[in-house]
């Protein structure tokens, strides 16, 4: 799975090491397995609806955004066995709980590669 760094257009660092859900097994299995997510690392699900958390065993923070990447609400501490979703949301952004404490809605993000 690809890694991005994601920011915000003025800088600002959201998720260090953000992976990218392409296929529909990554899709499909998210974070699930995981016990945990560190705080510098997130997964970004593109064409999304909304997310459920069944059989996950921590919260998440999600960042719902449209098409451009601007963030239209932020879930916080969303824990296991709930569902969430933003109207207009075509992608998702699932971080640690706590992770996207910065992050607001409006925020236009950035992905980029990671600095070696």
């Amino acid at each position: 799975m690809d890694a991005n760094k994601l920011t915000t257009v003025d800088g600002r660092v959201v998720c260090e090491r953000c992976l990218i859900a392409r296929t529909p097994w990554q899709r499909m299995r998210g974070l699930l397995g995981r016990k945990s997510l560190d705080a510098n690392e997130g997964m970004l699900f593109r064409s999304s609806g909304p997310i459920h958390m069944f059989f996950m065993r921590f919260p998440i923070d999600a960042i719902f955004c449209d098409g451009d990447l601007v963030v239209l609400d932020v879930e916080r501490g969303l824990a296991p066995w709930r569902v969430a979703g933003r109207r207009g949301s075509k992608m998702v952004i699932e971080m640690a709980s706590g992770a996207a404490a910065d992050v607001q809605s409006g925020d236009r993000l950035v992905l980029g590669t990671i600095d070696a």
